[in-house]
């Protein structure tokens, strides 16, 4: 297993994506996707976060944060959605849990980890909202980013960041060399 370090920076913007277990692709229904919309707000009054972006695909999600400027624990924040997402998902599903997922107190909902990036300056920030806006066209779920309904693109639209049609930004380029977070 590789030896990977989380980076930890109070009042960070830090990218995350989150995918879940066996990319079972459980967002395809209304009711998980209300669901994970009531975990985030549980967290965001426990925890406090602002979400930047967010992207929601049958079987993952990307999404930006920024924490508050005495707080680095994303972790914490992560636990807790995972936790309340997971347990009232089972509840209301006939999800099965493994044994060993649940020696862990997991459930069979998310992978065990998420990847996550430390924004490090604006242009940095720029490509990642770029990328998860783009994230459904990148995965032939519709020809057009403005076509997806559960991304945070159109709220960027209604504030001017973003025109209405994504081919009018001037993004293609920049989304071809993004990395892949997936």
């Amino acid at each position: 297993m590789p030896n990977y370090r989380r980076y930890f920076q109070p009042g960070g913007t830090y990218f995350f994506t989150v995918v879940t277990y066996n990319r079972i692709p459980i967002f395809k229904s209304s009711i998980a996707r209300e669901l994970l919309g009531v975990t985030f707000r549980a967290a965001k009054e426990r925890y406090p976060f602002a979400m930047e972006a967010i992207c929601l695909l049958p079987d993952h999600l990307h999404c930006l944060w920024t924490l508050p400027e005495t707080d680095q624990d994303f972790s914490i924040r992560w636990s807790f959605i995972k936790s309340f997402f997971t347990h009232r998902y089972i509840s209301q599903s006939d999800r099965p849990v493994n044994s060993s997922r649940e020696k862990r107190r997991e459930g069979s909902v998310w992978q065990r980890r998420f990847w996550e990036h430390l924004i490090l300056d604006d242009d940095d920030l720029e490509n990642h909202f770029n990328y998860i806006h783009f994230n459904p066209v990148k995965h032939g779920l519709v020809q057009e980013v403005e076509e997806w309904k559960y991304s945070s693109f159109h709220r960027y639209v209604q504030m001017g960041w973003y025109p209405q049609r994504w081919k009018d930004c001037e993004t293609g380029d920049k989304i071809a060399n993004l990395g892949s977070w997936d």
